[in-house]
């Protein structure tokens, strides 16, 4: 259980004074920075209230009767508060006022898990433009539907009490997202930590007591990252096709392979953002659409064709676009037939092009890895980090140059001196 905050106050509340200055006695029981007020059905004048102590002072029979009065309800609070933790019960300060007021049995108003989904949607949806790209929108919004679905499949429930939400039921969440919806385990660990949030923030405001999430391992898995081969770009390069379509999905997947960017990056890339830079070669300035970070790539030869190849094509002219790019979906079903054609046994998708870059193109051929960082538009060098995980060329090119180094050094003196 997460460690609650409790405060306990009796003051005098404010409000329309008796003849004699007598003043109504309150108790505050504050729980997680959320209070609740009791009035004790005493009073007492300012004068004779100590608000530090939260007593009245005086030695009179009366002053000391209210007093013990006050220090027997103040106990009272500490037994109810003691046998929610016992029972293992939420500690709320709605719950302690229920039952000193003989209302045990009446339930606290909850907070419903899809009411808050749907209000950090709501919130979401207001800045996007401003502090979130359209993309996490998206995303947010199918883990709305996909939890919606779920609450219908495990529960047969529109929505359901945050409080009830326990390991077992995170746990189902997965099993369902795995086994039902046929996600793949780290896509399910992203949208696991979408309704994560919606967790933390009720424990942040006190809704919740208990974080469900205790336990729960969220770790993602190594993937495997393809990448297309220099054999395998050159066959794609060379292939001779007799449908447009497929020579222009061939040109911008050729250039996403030599410049890194991603597929919706090319999307939206404009003839503006390609400018000379400071080595007197033309750039690409953008920015990435899903990390908003920079990105800054010196346009290689074999990009610049593909640029040339769509200067005057009408769409791109109109729109101010570099390239005619169609819909994601539509990209990668061509790729297949291209791999087809091109005799490539790999499963292409478009986000291959920008392993290829990272890996074939760059890493492969010595630039450094905080270089080829940059061009990505990563915010860690750890995630570029992955891509040089599985350069097996360029661990034996490395290995083989550390070889002949350790060869020269054990040459005998006078052999290296004649060189």
């Amino acid at each position: 259980m997460i460690n609650t905050s409790f405060g306990l106050l009796f003051y005098l509340k404010k409000g329309k004074k008796s003849a004699d200055n007598e003043q109504s006695i309150y108790l505050r029981i504050t729980v997680n920075g959320i209070p609740k007020e009791i009035s004790i059905q005493r009073t007492c004048s300012g004068a004779k209230w100590n608000g530090v102590t939260g007593r009245a002072t005086g030695l009179k029979d009366e002053i000391r009767a209210l007093n013990s009065y006050l220090d027997t309800i103040q106990s009272k609070v500490f037994a109810v508060k003691h046998r929610l933790i016992e029972s293992g019960m939420q500690i709320t300060a709605e719950a302690i006022k229920n039952i000193l007021q003989g209302r045990e049995g009446k339930e606290e108003k909850g907070h419903m898990l899809m009411e808050i989904f749907q209000q950090h949607n709501n919130q979401i949806l207001a800045l996007v433009g401003i502090e979130y790209a359209k993309r996490t929108m998206t995303k947010f919004k199918t883990v709305f539907n996909h939890t919606h679905a779920f609450l219908k499949w495990k529960y047969h429930v529109e929505d359901i009490d945050i409080r009830k939400l326990d390991y077992d039921f995170i746990s189902q969440l997965e099993f369902w997202y795995k086994s039902v919806q046929r996600i793949d385990h780290n896509t399910t660990m992203r949208y696991i930590a979408c309704c994560k949030k919606m967790v933390v923030h009720s424990l942040k405001s006190g809704w919740l007591q208990k974080d469900p999430f205790t336990g729960f391992n969220m770790g993602l898995r190594e993937v495997q990252r393809e990448a297309i081969t220099d054999e395998e770009l050159k066959l794609m390069t060379d292939k001779k096709f007799v449908i447009d379509r497929l020579c222009q999905v061939r040109d911008i997947f050729l250039f996403s392979c030599y410049t890194g960017l991603a597929y919706v990056d090319i999307q939206k890339l404009k003839r503006s953002e390609i400018t000379m830079g400071i080595d007197g070669i033309k750039w690409i300035f953008t920015r990435r659409q899903k990390t908003e970070t920079p990105s800054r790539i010196p346009i290689l030869p074999q990009a610049q064709e593909v640029i040339d190849r769509y200067v005057n094509d009408p769409k791109c002219i109109a729109m101010g676009k570099v390239l005619p790019i169609l819909s994601n979906q539509k990209m990668n079903a061509y790729l297949k037939e291209i791999a087809d054609c091109c005799g490539i046994s790999k499963n292409l998708t478009f986000h291959i092009a920008r392993h290829t870059f990272a890996t074939t193109i760059t890493l492969s051929n010595g630039v450094p890895i905080e270089t080829v960082s940059k061009m990505l538009g990563h915010k860690s060098l750890k995630t570029t980090q992955h891509y040089a995980n599985i350069l097996d060329k360029k661990v034996s090119q490395d290995m083989q140059a550390l070889k002949e180094r350790l060869n020269l050094k054990n040459l005998p003196d006078f052999v290296s001196n004649t060189k």
